[in-house]
């Protein structure tokens, strides 16, 4: 090939690189591996670096967000499992995509439920596969437990873990024949019933041989942990039961600090820490059903409401050489933002349907004038069906309600009428402001307005809603004889 010739050939090679891939990334690089840690039911005062009157320890945690940057004003899209799960994979508002409610009118969907992720919706694992990623779910998935719901016919390649949450076990309720809390690989129920205190140390062990079978490639690692869980008590492993100083609740926070441990080891192994963008966070706010049980300090109100305790969840954000060390980002953020986040780092488009997140590593990078694109048109805290309060820049307005559906212990500290606070600076909303602040009252209530029109409120369908999945005769996921 002479000269001439080489050179053209370098060239279109050259130009395609950089039409493929994200401008972002240097001729040297790939595509960066994509790690989130999902804990399930935990708090922000559970944490040490989020907390430091915590009782538990959290050393590997602390050592992450001083090599990254802890998210002080991110938002789960519910205060319950299923729907902030959704908002995670889709980047929808639950209410969007029908997945607010299960088929009974619950907050989450249950064992056997006929309500489940559309699989027409496009998950993160889709658009990454897409992309080229290897991918796996290891953990709580609770998106639905019927075939078309589960894990690899929405994107990924592997799945260990349980369908559903963990307090949903055969004899629970005796007015719902529930089957043995099962165990699935992939499609396949492999143990019913799965022994709860063995599963983090499983799935923590499942992902680090992930990680070590693909460093040669681009990864997507998916890690729903099940714990500290939505049982009366906690599980822990052996290993940490009775090693802290709160009980078998603290023990198990112990033991997720541990778990997040072993995934960053794994990473700096195959030499892959600046080449990981890892997210650390939780699904929802700690419910509190004993006096030890959970803390969302300094956030007011518990799980299963759409208090900041419920809602304002711990995050940190590690990807050296991308994210700084050591640093904080105040701007609202949300479980929505990490698809569209996650699409243009890759180069991949966003779905054509309607979304509500948007990419948020300008706050990532943490680059001059990057704001929250929530002050534009506002952040909204739904309760199943009912839009109970919205958030934009500093300011969380509380709707005025006839009747506030929420778990009525885990409310009772919530304003039942139109309430002001701004929840940048009074984290606690101790101190109510409407009066002095009319004109803030007037824009957040005109953002409440036009979501109800798209994404409806209460019985008021909203005219860019979609249909969640549907089976009408769900099975049981039971072992195969």
């Amino acid at each position: 090939m002479n000269f001439a010739r080489t050179s053209v050939v370098a060239f279109v090679l050259s130009a395609a690189f950089f039409v493929l891939n994200p401008a972002w990334l240097r001729a040297d690089d790939r595509l960066p591996n994509i790690v989130f840690i999902l804990c399930d039911n935990l708090g922000n005062g559970d944490i040490h670096c989020f907390s430091p009157e915590t009782k538990h320890r959290t050393p590997r945690l602390d050592q992450m967000a001083l090599e990254g940057m802890r998210l002080t004003s991110f938002y789960s899209a519910s205060g319950v499992c299923t729907p902030s799960r959704a908002a995670l994979m889709t980047g929808c508002y639950p209410r969007r995509i029908g997945m607010h409610v299960s088929y009974e009118g619950h907050a989450v969907l249950k064992p056997v439920d006929k309500r489940g992720l559309n699989p027409a919706e496009t998950t993160i694992a889709e658009l990454l596969k897409q992309a080229g990623y290897a991918t796996a779910c290891f953990g709580k998935w609770h998106l639905g437990d019927q075939h078309p719901f589960l894990p690899l016919q929405n994107g990924f390649d592997h799945f260990l873990g349980i369908p559903y949450s963990e307090d949903m076990m055969e004899g629970v309720d005796p007015n719902r024949p529930w089957p043995p809390l099962p165990s699935m690989k992939d499609n396949q129920v492999i143990e019913a019933p799965v022994e709860a205190a063995k599963l983090t140390k499983l799935l923590t062990q499942a992902s680090v041989d992930f990680i070590k079978s693909n460093r040669e490639r681009p990864f997507f690692l998916f890690f729903p942990e099940t714990g500290p869980g939505s049982r009366r008590e906690s599980y822990p492993g052996e290993d940490f039961r009775g090693k802290s100083a709160n009980g078998l609740y603290g023990d198990s926070i112990e033991e997720l600090d541990w778990s997040a441990g072993e995934i960053l080891n794994a990473l700096h192994e195959c030499n892959l820490d600046d080449k990981t963008l890892v997210v650390w966070t939780n699904d929802n706010g700690a419910v509190r059903r004993s006096p030890q049980q959970g803390s969302n300090a300094p956030y007011s109100g518990f799980g299963y409401s759409t208090s900041e305790g419920a809602m304002r969840m711990p995050c940190i954000v590690r990807w050296p050489g991308h994210v700084p060390a050591a640093s904080e980002c105040r701007e609202l953020c949300s479980m929505m933002d990490w698809l569209p986040t996650v699409a243009k780092l890759t180069g991949q488009s966003i779905p054509s349907h309607p979304i509500d997140g948007s990419d948020i590593m300008p706050l990532l990078r943490n680059e001059p004038n990057a704001k929250s694109h929530y002050d534009q048109k506002g952040f909204l805290y739904y309760q199943t069906h009912q839009l109970q309060a919205v958030r934009s820049g500093p300011w969380k307005l509380y709707l005025p309600l006839e009747k506030r559906f929420s778990n009525a212990k885990n409310a009772k500290a919530m304003p039942q009428d139109l309430a002001l606070f701004n929840v940048l600076e009074d984290v606690s909303e101790t101190t109510e402001v409407s009066k002095s602040h009319p004109e803030i009252v007037d824009q957040l209530t005109r953002m409440a307005n036009q979501a109800r029109k798209s994404i409806g409120d209460n019985d008021s369908k909203g005219s860019e809603q979609r249909e969640s999945g549907w089976i009408e005769y769900p099975v049981p996921q039971l072992i195969k004889p």
